[in-house]
């Protein structure tokens, strides 16, 4: 959904035009762009997981304004929600939810299992999406994924277009989310098909900010929805530290499972997991 200009084979043709090799990454003229659903995006220190829904069906070529420029002051005319509606613990209010240490609901100094389910309007598989709900399973236990308090009670503690809208208006955010077709479009992005990728990444533009620190820079952090995570920001959040203080930083994946719901937390027999304490 960011639409970037670092991929240098675009639908076949090569991404020549402009191409600009002095640019950490180098970049192209042309751009592409589709819809983004980030399972899980985390560190130790705080974690996210956001849709980002696109108008337009499918991959996009993309050039000027279609690619939604941010540098260029078009960030929100582009056919991507490049901002997404993300929930973050963190900056919906829950600084003690996740992180590292014991005094956390989920310690990432353990292993963790993440799941994620995805509802559809009337539970069946070829409804509307309308929800996606987080939990963690760990220590025998397993966690529900926080309540959004900055947005008062009952606001809930998953992904609904109501949420998305909430938030936004709560952080002063343009609702690109809603405009480029919410929950629904990211629904028909999945059931096309997505493939799965898993990473670990930096980001030389403006160092994770959007993830673990306060972000925007020019805003006062105490403004709600600013503080998305710990992390002090500064030359201490980029990649050129990063990579030099800590070069053993690793992460491991294992066990991923696509399902029905309640499926992929079953045993071997096909029971729901025994020894675990649902809190």
């Amino acid at each position: 959904a960011q639409c970037p200009h670092d991929i240098k084979n675009i639908k076949g043709e090569a991404n020549l035009l402009k191409w600009n090799n002095t640019r950490v990454p180098p970049v192209g003229h042309f751009g592409i762009c589709c819809a983004e659903r980030d399972i899980w995006e985390a560190n130790s220190r705080a974690t996210a997981y956001t849709p980002h829904s696109c108008s337009e069906r499918g991959s996009t070529k993309c050039e000027g304004s279609v690619c939604g420029e941010t540098a260029k002051g078009e960030r929100y005319s582009g056919v991507c929600d490049k901002d997404g509606c993300d929930f973050n613990p963190y900056r919906t209010g829950t600084k003690s939810f996740y992180g590292k240490g014991a005094n956390f609901t989920v310690d990432t100094s353990k292993p963790m299992t993440v799941v994620t389910h995805f509802l559809t309007h009337d539970g069946t598989d070829a409804g509307d999406l309308s929800e996606v709900k987080r939990f963690y399973m760990q220590d025998g236990k397993v966690t529900e994924n926080s309540e959004a308090t900055v947005l008062g009670p009952s606001a809930g503690n998953s992904i609904t277009d109501e949420f998305c809208s909430k938030k936004k208006a709560k952080f002063g955010d343009l609702n690109a989310f809603a405009a480029k077709g919410a929950l629904k479009k990211m629904g028909e992005a999945l059931d096309r098909g997505m493939v799965l990728v898993l990473s670990l990444w930096d980001d030389t533009d403006v160092s994770m900010l959007w993830l673990d620190s306060a972000y925007l820079t020019n805003e006062l952090a105490d403004r709600p929805g600013v503080e998305r995570g710990p992390c002090p920001g500064g030359a201490a959040s980029e990649p050129k530290y990063l990579r030099s203080t800590f070069p053993e930083s690793h992460v491991t994946f294992s066990h991923i499972k696509v399902g029905t719901i309640g499926s992929t937390t079953q045993d071997g027999s096909g029971r729901r997991m025994d020894g675990f304490e649902y809190v």
